[in-house]
């Protein structure tokens, strides 16, 4: 009986050992990431490409997506085009602040990804590795399909 109580009590501190020490990472729950996919480069010497995703709060404080890093260009920024007296520009964006309950949208012509410094061109069937950093929620690291150079949706990436 003795020995019963004491593998049960060791039982019970295992598993309360190894719920707190995945206990940090329950925050990336509260940011969820869908639908993301980049364009293949329109030319083998492009050197430059654009990733699209949405970005979910399904928490209860707000977050903030504050860098992106790849292996796949020597740089990623957030940009956001914009329209001003009829000229389109593009902006670098610092810092995504995504408040509870929110989705950001990232899509053509709008909000996007901006990878800068490809080795190699993207091209169509292929996926590339993104690491979200979160204020919060900490890392996210997703993989991406590449679609055509005029993909407009996750699905025309991924084939469907």
């Amino acid at each position: 009986m003795r020995r019963l109580y004491i593998e049960i009590l060791a039982a019970a501190a295992l598993t309360l050992a190894a719920i707190l020490a995945f206990a940090p990472r329950v925050l990336a729950n509260d940011v969820m990431v869908i639908d993301a996919f980049a364009r293949a480069s329109a030319t083998p010497q492009a050197t430059s490409a654009v990733a699209y995703l949405t970005l979910s709060n399904r928490g209860t404080e707000t977050d903030r997506l504050t860098s992106i890093t790849t292996g796949a260009a020597a740089m990623a920024h957030l940009h956001e085009n914009k329209s001003a007296d009829g000229v389109m520009s593009m902006a670098l964006v610092e810092t995504l602040e995504i408040a509870p309950g929110q989705t950001v949208t990232m899509a053509p012509g709008g909000l996007h990804i901006m990878l800068v410094g490809l080795p190699a061109p993207l091209k169509k069937g292929g996926k590339l590795s993104l690491e979200l950093n979160f204020e919060k929620a900490g890392k996210i690291i997703i993989d991406v399909p590449v679609g055509g150079v005029a993909a407009t949706s996750s699905a025309q990436a991924s084939g469907g």
